[in-house]
């Protein structure tokens, strides 16, 4: 039997009936601030007050998805609780929602992924029952969208790590649009309403969660996990809009703000032509580590290339005479790519545990690489054979978790395990699992590298 959450505030909030509703969409769109300059974002922050009052704000965000059909078939959105006091995060039990423009399927398969095991997060279907901070916003992804699949999570009181851990988990790629349900100040003048929703505005643009008071946003929780996820992933944001019901429906001496931005995620740059500088740096770290004991000063200073000046994660690998002599690396970016490939250099040549360190002796013989990696994205998978379907020999490099036991192989590893069952059951048995092991709770990410490659010394 398929359950369907029914609509909470549907006729209050916005028009039950679907013509109406699409009318008051279209009125919102009329009364929004475009932004034609700027393109698809991955996360949007975006009101969830009655449409008459918020509607025009929020559209300024979701003017931003009107891009082809079908690239964007599933979000993550989360908003406060404002009837239920839970810790916590809550994902909803049910299969469906329901809207004025038709019921949004919930992806269930994701939501199995996530319950139980990222820390904070569970079902409690009393906390969606009655709250407006996500239904509000389906009618205006469903036009801007078309079809989808929703993982709503409804935030209760929980730290911005733990919300970030669960963006990370639910990251995806270009498929997947985060969504963060908030209003501002409440209940203020018009005069400081808008001076203090100027503040929240430049918190939120300094990706700065710790600047969100109680009294700034009601969503300052799933906003400010969103918030350090941004910051970690090195992405860009933009404010579209920000007004108050004085400016929108409303008198003027007790208004509530609305705000609305769009995040971006870093655009790939092409790490190849600094691919020679990032050699050297690796070289010139291990050489130090040879001579002195430690590393060089890798400070990402002014006069370093952007791309090594930015977050970035790299693997150094070490061979000597055809054969791996040492592997390290970071799976996710989290300092200056300059900082993070030095480190990762002096640990490949002195702490991985499957080899005694390089000496200097032997340092002229050893040959050198660096992939540079891509953030990696949750893969949403049923089964073994979903997840051996999915993989893309030569292309993904793979990460795997389950159980408390996790393993890394760079899409290098392709060349020595071409077939993707084989390439599977190694990399388990690096994980210390058995060849054949599969649980419900595995999980999998992937990513691309730009592997850079240096000649023999």
């Amino acid at each position: 039997m398929t359950i369907i959450r029914p609509s909470a505030v549907a006729g209050m909030f916005y028009p039950q009936d679907a013509a109406q509703a699409m009318r008051q969409l279209d009125q919102c769109w009329a009364d929004a601030k475009p932004h034609p300059e700027l393109g698809v974002p991955k996360a949007i922050i975006a009101p969830h007050a009655g449409w008459v009052y918020s509607g025009a704000v929020a559209a300024s965000a979701y003017d931003l998805l009107r891009g082809p059909r079908g690239a964007i078939t599933r979000v993550v959105l989360l908003g406060p609780s404002h009837r239920v006091a839970f810790r916590g995060m809550a994902v909803s039990e049910a299969d469906a929602w329901a809207s004025p423009l038709g019921d949004v399927p919930l992806d269930r398969a994701a939501i199995a992924q996530v319950v139980g095991k990222v820390p904070m997060v569970g079902t409690l279907e009393q906390a969606h029952a009655q709250e407006h901070s996500l239904e509000v916003h389906l009618p205006f992804l469903q036009k801007t969208l078309g079809d989808f699949s929703l993982i709503p999570v409804v935030v209760g009181d929980c730290a911005p790590e733990q919300v970030a851990a669960l963006l990370d988990a639910l990251w995806g790629g270009p498929e997947t649009l985060v969504v963060v349900s908030s209003d501002l100040s409440h209940y203020l003048d018009y005069a400081a309403c808008r001076d203090l929703d100027d503040r929240t505005r430049i918190a939120i643009e300094n990706l700065d969660p710790a600047a969100l008071s109680r009294d700034q946003a009601c969503g300052r929780m799933p906003m400010g996990g969103l918030l350090l996820a941004a910051k970690r992933r090195g992405m860009t944001i933009a404010t579209l809009d920000l007004r108050n019901s004085g400016d929108t429906k409303g008198p003027k001496d007790k208004v509530v703000g609305y705000g609305a931005w769009a995040l971006y995620e870093p655009e790939a740059a092409d790490i190849r032509p600094v691919g020679p500088l990032l050699l050297e740096l690796a070289r010139a770290a291990i050489q130090t580590h040879l001579d002195h004991g430690r590393p060089v000063d890798a400070h990402a200073g002014p006069d370093m290339p952007a791309p090594l000046r930015q977050p970035g994660a790299c693997f150094v690998t070490l061979k000597k005479n055809g054969q791996l002599r040492g592997c390290i690396g970071s799976p996710q970016a989290w300092r200056p790519l300059a900082e993070d490939v030095c480190d990762n250099a002096v640990k490949a040549a002195s702490r991985d545990p499957r080899f005694p360190p390089v000496t200097a002796a032997e340092w002229p013989e050893v040959t050198l690489s660096v992939s540079v990696l891509t953030p990696p994205t949750a893969m949403t998978i049923a089964d073994q054979d979903d997840l051996l379907a999915q993989l893309r020999p030569g292309i993904d490099g793979l990460i795997i978790e389950d159980a408390g036991k996790r393993a890394l192989f760079l899409p290098s590893v392709w060349e020595q395990l071409p077939d993707k069952r084989q390439f599977l059951a190694h990399l388990k048995l690096k994980a210390g699992m058995a060849a054949d092991y599969w649980s419900p709770s595995f999980r999998a990410q992937r990513f691309e590298a730009v592997e850079i490659k240096a000649p023999a010394h």
